[in-house]
């Protein structure tokens, strides 16, 4: 529906904002896309792979790591993106603008004992 509806459906769910993120399967090689919540940080796109809070990483994450490039659907935007890991200062202030827009991502923090990946989404040149 979010891809049908050039993200009217989907791409807001109360104060969260949603992406169609596709990667290339790290297995398989075929493309994967799934629902995941953003926000945006100047030009990137930021995610959490928090998974809930599992002690595993999400698959999405996964994939990224296996291939960096990936394209997004941002409503009706269709957007090539190469991701990256948040690092040190960067991704404590990242984390902090992602606990503010998502209480949730802190106790997803609690039960882990895993640091819980912030990844940015720059757009591909």
């Amino acid at each position: 529906l979010y891809r049908l509806s050039g993200g009217r459906i989907g791409h807001r769910a109360g104060s969260l904002t949603n992406l169609l993120l596709t990667t290339t399967g790290r297995k398989s090689g075929e493309k994967r896309s799934c629902p995941v919540a953003y926000f945006e940080d100047g030009n990137r796109f930021v995610m959490i792979a928090s998974n809930g809070g599992n002690e595993k990483h999400p698959v999405w994450y996964l994939n990224l790591a296996a291939e960096p490039r990936a394209t997004i659907e941002v409503g009706p935007r269709r957007v090539e993106v190469v991701a990256s890991a948040a690092q040190a200062d960067e991704r404590a202030r990242l984390w902090g603008a992602a606990v503010r827009v998502n209480s949730q991502f802190a106790v997803y923090e609690s039960i882990t004992s895993r640091e819980i990946p912030v990844v940015i989404l720059t757009p591909a040149a």
